[in-house]
């Protein structure tokens, strides 16, 4: 970390360590020295400690209270669950195979929901350990509730801090960009400078969840959410298109065109208007629709020879300011859906936004199904986080171990997505559990039974351990932990030596059975998984790629009602993809892995936007009506598509050539390879759209495989120690 960073990264952490101690040190005092409850005094401090410092919550403290505000019933649930459980070893053990899946996959639903579970999963184990007795479930209860409660509270009104610019902030500066250049392009002399072409990309970059804080990335499965996500991919697509638009300068584009273009910066303007304040683009978005059907029809003559004027360019730019047009039309529809949800005014084409209508229940269960499957990295973390859970609860409950439940909290927060990286936490974990068990073994000498130098040191502590701990590293805060755990537990029972020995011992049993599911299960995260699934998503785009074109060159009639057959696949193969990549982004490269296996050179971005553009081009070209093309234009658009997809193929082969064959760099692909043809006499404006749909899709592949510097690259990885 440089070292200008350091004080902010420990004012960060002190602003939410003050929170935990003040919390967690109150609920203690009050039930172990006030009301005599020592239950609910563990209670209420794991408590605070579970959502407010193993929990890693995004957002600023008004909105992570706010969740765990909605949070309390579910730790109700497995407070509840976890001590009925817990009075045999075999429903304990299945109880933590079941609910410890459950929360770690619960991670499907967001940022806030996978920052949320480790705190949850602490608020489960903490029950299923001794002692067994749901005869204190009041207590437990009472304890819980007060320690989040007091954590809401304080969490919400200490160091008030400014929230970082929301989703619909930036998709508003970048729908008003949108707007600036469409205006520039709809009057003389019909060029965007490229000052403005710079900031259309900027604004698109500042949309790319990578550049969001977590806190306010529409990732969760709602349709407020999901249409969010929507309105920054179409606004993204419109600068692109409107950057890459080139209108002869000082000729007149048509008046078609320049309704067109005036009608997209009305809506443009419109859909900003609505991010801020809610208003409903209803006029504008109608004026485009109108402007964009008097477009199609002026140039969807089936041989537009015969009409005069009608040359191969003006074709060009009718389906290149089309392109722009839908991209508008489907950010101002996303954008009126989500700011008003389902008393949005647009009327949404069908298809596009299947997921306006849908319940919260059922969108819940497309997300999981989306990821129910071994190939999802959401799915594989869910299922090895379990496994370690109910490996690490059988082993305590048949060897008994003095504090199994400190085995498992081991477990729980030590082990990672690749076993490199597991093996690297436990090594450092290991060290400061070794130096925080020897300060606690001379602590505990020192101060013997007298409880008032524990109740006096423990506030102190916790504010410096969960300050500087996170800073540091896992060394650090295992060694300032265990001290913590002793100074609560000496406070609960006779203090001996030996406490400390059984934290080490705890943390070493926990650490081993991390590292082996970690070596077990999926040891190299999501760097091999990304491979398999952009390779797949290739491979599901190139089978819509030849179905697209095939489909366009017999005049739609190999399309069925929703469109040609594999959208589906396609649409999954994408989110999963996507899952990956962001997964990845978290994930160090491995220690003296080879170059060519992480695939250090491939432009990951640019294979999901080559998915988005796929699925979005088939949609946009098969809408009816289809004219049909003449044979020379049917022909071609059918070779090009074909040829499209063999290089698809070809890069999809290159990303995942199989287990046991090394991988080797992704081959350039060169454009005119494949649309480099002479313009048919018998091609509608249908043509001319599918064409520019190929083109686009052959400059993402283009971008597959980097040269230079890259745009995010990937770490670097750690010099091997000796």
């Amino acid at each position: 970390m440089p070292a200008g960073r350091i004080p902010e990264a420990y004012a960060a952490a002190g602003r939410r360590a003050v929170p935990v101690t003040l919390v967690a040190a109150a609920g203690f005092y009050l039930f172990r020295y006030g009301l005599g409850s020592p239950v609910a005094a563990t209670y209420a401090l794991f408590s605070a400690v579970a959502v407010g410092g193993l929990s890693r919550i995004p957002g600023t403290g008004r909105q992570r209270a706010l969740l765990v505000l909605r949070l309390v019933p579910v730790c109700w649930v497995l407070v509840v669950i976890g001590t009925y459980l817990s009075v045999r070893t075999w429903s304990a053990v299945l109880g933590m195979l079941v609910v410890g899946f459950a929360l770690a996959f619960a991670a499907v639903g967001g940022p806030r929901a996978a920052g949320a579970a480790p705190g949850l999963q602490l608020l489960y184990i903490l029950p299923s350990f001794p002692p067994y007795d749901p005869g204190s479930l009041a207590a437990r209860l009472v304890g819980t509730t007060t320690g989040l409660l007091l954590y809401v509270l304080a969490s919400a009104l200490l160091f008030p801090e400014p929230g970082p610019s929301p989703y619909c902030d930036r998709a508003a500066r970048a729908a008003a960009q949108a707007a600036h250049c469409a205006g520039l392009l709809a009057t003389p002399p019909h060029t965007v400078p490229r000052t403005d072409v710079e900031e259309a990309r900027e604004d698109g970059h500042a949309l790319r969840s990578l550049t969001v804080p977590e806190a306010e990335r529409p990732a969760g499965p709602g349709v407020r959410d999901r249409a969010l996500a929507h309105t920054g991919l179409a606004t993204r697509t419109l600068l692109t298109r409107l950057a890459q638009l080139r209108l002869a300068p000082g000729q007149d584009p048509g008046p078609e065109v320049t309704v067109t273009l005036r009608a997209t910066a009305d809506l443009a303007t419109a859909t900003a208007s609505c991010l801020h304040t809610g208003t409903s683009p209803v006029p504008a978005y109608e004026e485009l629709v109108t402007a964009r059907a008097r477009l199609s029809l002026c140039s969807a003559a089936p041989v537009p020879a015969l009409a005069p004027g009608f040359t191969p360019e003006v074709l060009r730019r009718h389906a290149a300011v089309l392109e722009i047009a839908d991209a508008a039309l489907a950010m101002g529809a996303a954008a009126d859906l989500a700011v008003r949800g389902r008393h949005h005014g647009v009327e949404l084409p069908p298809g596009r936004f299947w997921y306006a209508s849908a319940r919260a229940p059922v969108l819940w269960w497309h997300r999981v199904r989306g990821h129910a499957g071994r190939h999802s990295v959401f799915f594989q973390n869910a299922v090895r986080i379990a496994l370690a859970l109910t490996a690490a609860r059988l082993i305590a409950g048949i060897d008994t171990l003095p504090h199994g439940f400190w085995a498992m909290l081991a477990t729980l927060t030590l082990t990672r997505t690749t076993v490199d990286e597991t093996w690297s936490t436990i090594r450092g974990a290991l060290a400061g559990t070794l130096a925080g068990a020897l300060l606690t073994a001379g602590i505990l000498t020192l101060a013997g039974s007298d409880t008032t130098v524990y109740a006096a040191v423990l506030p102190v502590w916790m504010l410096f351990a969960f300050t500087v701990g996170p800073v540091k590293g896992v060394g650090w805060a295992q060694g300032l932990f265990t001290v913590l755990v002793a100074l609560v537990f000496a406070q609960l029972s006779e203090p001996t030596w030996r406490l400390a020995g059984e934290r080490l011992l705890d943390v070493l049993i926990g650490s081993v059975i991390g590292a082996v599911f970690g070596l077990l299960a999926w040891p190299r995260g999501a760097h091999d998984e990304l491979r398999h699934a952009a390779a797949e998503l290739l491979r599901r785009a190139a089978e819509i790629v030849v179905a697209t074109s095939a489909s366009v060159a017999a005049g739609g009639a190999v399309a069925t009602p929703t469109g040609v057959p594999g959208r589906r696949s396609l649409g999954r193969a994408v989110v999963l993809a996507e899952s990956a990549y962001a997964q990845y982004q978290s994930e160090p490269v491995r220690f003296g892995a080879p170059r060519a296996r992480t695939l250090r050179g491939v432009d990951w971005q640019a294979v999901l936007i080559a998915g988005h553009h796929t699925l979005w081009g088939s949609g946009r070209l098969l809408e009816p009506p289809q004219p049909r093309l003449g044979p020379v234009a049917a022909e071609q658009a059918g070779a090009l598509g074909e040829r499209v997809a063999g290089r698809m193929l070809l890069v999809s082969a290159a990303l995942d050539p199989g287990d046991d064959t090394p991988t080797a760099p992704p081959p350039r692909v060169d454009p005119a390879m494949a649309c480099a043809t002479a313009d048919p006499a018998d091609a509608p404006r249908l043509y001319y759209a599918t064409t520019s749909w190929l083109d686009s899709l052959l400059i993402d592949l283009t971008r597959i495989p980097r040269e230079g510097p890259a745009d995010e690259p990937a770490p670097e990885p750690a010099p091997a120690r000796r």
